[in-house]
Order: structure tokens, then C-alpha cells, then sequence
């Protein structure tokens, strides 16, 4: 018989609910900008853009929000999930992938025109980063759930979700000649819509389990 999550069920309801405020202030601030800023083309540049300038501070803390959220929801997927489906793998890369967001928000790019600098470098590493990790910690994390009995049945869109995700960003990384704010955001849309997912299906899962307990 497996053993029993970790975390109790009430206890363990604030990691999706830390998870889900994480996703929303990112979606609205996102949103948000690109209506505040119509100097700035959506499909033509990319979100790092609208990290400089007016209201970018509001990303800036968005992308903190997030990568919090990615951090959490990690955490809190490892403390209520079954023994044999736990795995630290998924939750130390979620944790760097937030780290990594965290620093591509305050490390600002190189913007045209302007010669390269090291923080601009830092800026493109940490992105990559950023997209790197959060995608192989999908992944890994969604194999991890074919080991537990309440979320194995999701496995068979979750895990095609994920390793979508993780061939977008390649996508990304290797044709060029794609629109590089319209390819970037839609690959940004399915990272965060599947970390949505996970976190409604984590939140239904623990409220389910406590009022039964």
C-alpha cells in the first residue's frame, strides 16, 4: 500500500492557491501592458521589452509572482502527492526556473541600437534559462504522476502538454525567422496554461480529500 501524502489536505491547499495568485497577477500584468503600451508591437517584440520603459515594474514583479508560483506549486505537488510519485527532480528545476525569471526581470536586455553588455547578457542567459528548466521540470513532473492513482488518468494530456512545451521553446531557440514576440508569448501561454492546469487540478484534488477526511 503507498504510503500517505505528506502534507495533510487543508494544510496543503495554500501551495495551489499561492500557485494560482502567482498565474493570475502574471496574466494581468501581461495583459495589462500590452494595452498600456501601444508603442510596442505584440506580434514584433518580445516580452522582455515591456520590462523597460513605463509600467515595467509591473512585469518585473509579475515575473516574480510567477516564478514563485512555479516554486510553490512544485513544493506542493511534492508534499501531496503519493510516496512512490514523489521525485525533488521537478521541484529543484521549478525553483531555479523561478529564480532564473526572477533575474531576467531585473537584468534588463540590450535594447537596439545599444552596444551589448553584461547585463544584457545576463539577461539572455537567465531567459533561456528560465525556459529551460520550467519546460524539463513539466516534463518530469508529468512522467512523476503516472505513479500516483489520482493523477495517472491526466497523464495522457498532461505529459503530451508538457513535452510540446519543451519542443516549443526549441522552436523558439532555432528558427529565427519567427516573430519573435508572437512565438515567444504563445510559448509563455502554454507553459503558464499548463502550470493552470496542474494548479486547478492540485486545489480540486486537496478540497476533495479534505472534505473526506
Amino acid at each position: 500500500m503507498p504510503l500517505p501524502p505528506i502534507a495533510p489536505p487543508r494544510s496543503g491547499l495554500v501551495w495551489p492557491h499561492l500557485a494560482l495568485a502567482g498565474i493570475a497577477a502574471f496574466v494581468l500584468a501581461a495583459g495589462a501592458l500590452h494595452l498600456l503600451r501601444p508603442d510596442l508591437d505584440p506580434v514584433a517584440h518580445p516580452m522582455s521589452l515591456y520590462l523597460v520603459g513605463a509600467w515595467g515594474a509591473w512585469l518585473q514583479a509579475a515575473y516574480v509572482a510567477l516564478g514563485l508560483a512555479m516554486a510553490g506549486l512544485g513544493w506542493g505537488l511534492y508534499r501531496t502527492l503519493g510516496a512512490d510519485a514523489r521525485s525533488a527532480a521537478p521541484v529543484l528545476l521549478f525553483a531555479l526556473a523561478g529564480a532564473s525569471l526572477a533575474t531576467t526581470a531585473y537584468a534588463s536586455m540590450d535594447l537596439p541600437g545599444v552596444d551589448p553588455g553584461v547585463e544584457g547578457l545576463v539577461h539572455g542567459i537567465s531567459a533561456q534559462a528560465a525556459f529551460l528548466f520550467a519546460t524539463t521540470g513539466l516534463v518530469l513532473q508529468a512522467l512523476r504522476f503516472r505513479h500516483d492513482a489520482a493523477w495517472r488518468r491526466h497523464v495522457r494530456w498532461l505529459l503530451p502538454w508538457a513535452l510540446a512545451c519543451f519542443a516549443a521553446v526549441w522552436v523558439l531557440a532555432l528558427w529565427r525567422d519567427l516573430p519573435r514576440g508572437l512565438a515567444q508569448k504563445t510559448v509563455i501561454a502554454m507553459i503558464v496554461g499548463w502550470l493552470l492546469a496542474v494548479a486547478l487540478l492540485l486545489r480540486a484534488r486537496l478540497r476533495l480529500a479534505s472534505r473526506a477526511s
